[in-house]
């Protein structure tokens, strides 16, 4: 990986600092859904906390609580055909007030009980709201304050760190890089305008929404030109419908592909990874972190 220039050298997220190019952040999935497509989603709260609380022992440095699943259609129809079931479709919408509903309590007992800062993965401001009211420390949103741009005043309000990634309806580009940076570069904006200050944005290029798996294998191949964009980089490969479709593989036996994934991904400048197995993923990162970043012995004895 080559030296990349940060605009920001680190990040305050909740109690913790995240410094940029010293090391890989692991992120937790836990999804509080009945539809995820990971097969991971929990709807009892104590299960929740739980899973939550064996990530963080298993090496997670920020914990993502969603109540939606954002299972794109493209995506569902991919894995219809690997399993032969279904007509293949996308994730089913979820009120304001049921999102509310599953998230509040587990962001609530997780940030009692945990010592990592709890990340929500929402695209409502009103959910956004009351997750950071009830110790959340970060915003996770999937499309980039194109869904509700409301989320951006309550980013800047709380003062808390807000993920900005790509998405769009369809699968078209007329140059795919160049317009996911472009877009990219359109909810920084939107983000600034609002009152987000820069060093607390976090981009993250969409790797399954909205893409083709060529468009995904394409984004991991070339993530070095997000990077000249100067912000920390979030990926989020794990157990996605391209490793299925690559390998012919159903999602619970998509670790080994979603491990090459993790692997590229650090090497070509991911500075944050959202994944659902995150012992495993922890060990990549740090064997990839050795190699790409430097790495020191340990004394001899």
């Amino acid at each position: 990986m080559t030296a990349t220039r940060y605009l920001f050298p680190f990040m305050i997220c909740g109690n913790k600092r995240l410094t940029w190019g010293e090391r890989t952040y692991v992120m937790g999935v836990v999804n509080v859904t009945p539809d995820s497509f990971s097969g991971d989603g929990v709807m009892d709260v104590e299960q929740a906390v739980a899973w939550g609380k064996l990530l963080v022992e298993e090496g997670a440095d920020i914990l993502d609580v969603g109540g939606e699943s954002t299972r794109p259609p493209y995506a569902a129809r991919i894995e219809s055909r690997l399993v032969g079931a279904g007509a293949g479709r996308g994730a089913t919408r979820v009120q304001v007030e049921e999102e509310l509903r599953r998230v509040i309590p587990v962001i609530q007992r997780l940030a009692e009980q945990v010592d990592v800062p709890i990340s929500v993965d929402t695209y409502k401001a009103e959910v956004a709201r009351s997750a950071l009211e009830a110790g959340a420390a970060m915003i996770n949103d999937v499309w980039g304050l194109k869904a509700d741009p409301e989320l951006a005043a309550v980013a800047a309000e709380h003062n808390v760190p807000l993920v900005l990634m790509h998405n769009q309806l369809d699968t078209e580009y007329a140059d795919l890089i160049s317009d996911i940076r472009a877009s990219l570069g359109s909810s920084v904006q939107r983000a600034v305008d609002a009152g987000v200050r820069p060093q607390n944005i976090i981009l993250d290029p969409g790797f399954g929404f909205g893409k083709k798996p060529i468009h995904n294998l394409d984004i991991l191949r070339r993530l070095g030109e997000f990077k000249e964009m100067g912000y920390p980089l979030l990926m989020g490969t794990s157990r996605k419908s391209t490793i299925g479709l690559v390998l012919g593989l159903p999602v619970q036996e998509r670790l080994e592909g979603t491990a090459a994934t993790v692997a590229i991904a650090i090497a070509n400048g991911a500075d944050i990874i959202r994944v659902h197995d995150v012992k495993a993923m922890s060990r990549v990162a740090r064997m990839t972190d050795s190699i790409v970043r430097g790495w020191t012995p340990p004394p001899e004895r």
